[in-house]
């Protein structure tokens, strides 16, 4: 299993990443360990929002490239939905 996840930062930016092991990459983000994105480490971790569990990497990088592709706006709805729903995302848009 691999796992997508959003990120509320302490600035209110919403980072997007993958995992193998969601709670070891949290740590790591919540210690600002020198593993943490750099992304992260600059801004500080604050909450996470949203897990997705995927079954393979592919998938978990496709999903993580396409949530990367929305506004900001369309994030925070992604996280207002919940993870029950996986988004069918093309040109930056949800659908549907």
């Amino acid at each position: 299993m691999y796992y997508v996840y959003m990120l509320r930062c302490m600035d209110d930016t919403i980072y997007t990443g993958t995992a193998a092991d969601v709670e070891k990459r949290m740590k790591i983000h919540f210690e600002g360990g020198a593993c943490a994105s750099k992304y992260v480490q600059s801004r500080g971790a604050k909450k996470l929002e949203l897990v997705y569990e995927v079954e393979t990497k592919g998938e978990a990088l496709s999903l993580e490239r396409r949530i990367k592709s929305l506004s900001k706006a369309d994030k925070e709805r992604l996280i207002d939905c919940g993870a029950e729903i996986i988004p069918t995302i093309e040109r930056g848009k949800i659908i549907g």
